[in-house]
């Protein structure tokens, strides 16, 4: 049975080394900004479409395995749902999407479409890419995306990208599912040309969910990483009572302190 795929979970590990979630993180973060370099991929209806091609418009992007049987085949079907919603709000052709398939040699055009097929999903607007094997990594590097081979399939960060018109990278979205906000909003500000900083409040918040969030295999969903939750308040019950006791401190050292004395020197 393949792996789950996962997010921010601490994975016992059946080949390689144990998924990294924090560094995949950063990486994913660290991409913000970046502007992809050309990549040409091998549509699912057998056309050889190049990345700047895709540019003009807003382009969402995720990566997937098609061997996986249900974080991949969940994360699409959500990310469907987001598609439907966004298009309800800016409008048909407001922007693309792209599903890159990553575990090559199996996630051919052939085995794309099949999974395109398997999910209803024919718009014209979202493509089911497979890109070179000779540019692979270079590919998964510019977006940011990192995954882990197991035994079992692959531990992966659950990632969506979305690009702007000149093929930037503006925002990464994370997890099996999120709230519409997070999704619909970026591409709102593109459409209207009215691009936020990549640190506002709903960025902010989308980070601070998924740290304290980890991926559930039994359940097939996430949930709250109470190990983390409980670390955070113990922190920040350290600190509350700590404040006291440096104010009182520092107080009594002050009025101990010869400087403040009024006393006058003997002759």
């Amino acid at each position: 049975m393949w792996r789950f795929a996962s997010a921010l979970a601490l994975l016992v590990p059946l080949a390689a080394g144990a998924f990294d979630e924090k560094l995949a993180l950063k990486e994913s973060q660290a991409a913000i900004g970046r502007t992809p370099a050309e990549h040409v991929f091998g549509a699912s209806d057998g056309r050889s479409v190049r990345l700047s091609e895709l540019r003009g418009k807003p382009l969402v992007v995720n990566f997937v395995y098609t061997g996986c049987i249900q974080v991949c085949p969940a994360t699409t079907q959500f990310l469907a749902k987001s598609v439907a919603g966004a298009e309800r709000s800016l409008g048909p052709g407001a922007f693309r999407v792209a599903t890159i398939g990553f575990n090559l040699p199996f996630d051919h055009p052939a085995a794309m479409k099949a999974f395109a097929r398997k999910f209803g999903l024919a718009s014209p607007d979202w493509l089911f890419l497979t890109p070179d094997a000779g540019s692979l990594e270079r590919l998964l590097a510019d977006f940011g995306f990192r995954y882990e081979p197991t035994a079992a399939g692959f531990d992966h960060l659950l990632q969506v990208s979305i690009l702007d018109a000149e093929g930037r990278i503006y925002r990464q979205v994370y997890g099996d599912s999120f709230d519409a906000p997070l999704f619909v909003g970026p591409l709102l500000q593109l459409a209207q040309n009215a691009p936020v900083p990549a640190g506002d409040l709903p960025a902010w918040i989308e980070q601070v969910r998924l740290l304290c969030t980890v991926y559930d295999p039994a359940s097939g969903r996430y949930r709250v990483n109470y190990v983390v939750v409980i670390e955070l308040l113990i922190g920040a019950s350290i600190f509350l009572v700590g404040i006291p006791s440096l104010i009182y401190e520092w107080r009594r050292r002050r009025k101990a302190s010869p400087a403040n004395s009024c006393s006058t020197p003997s002759n």
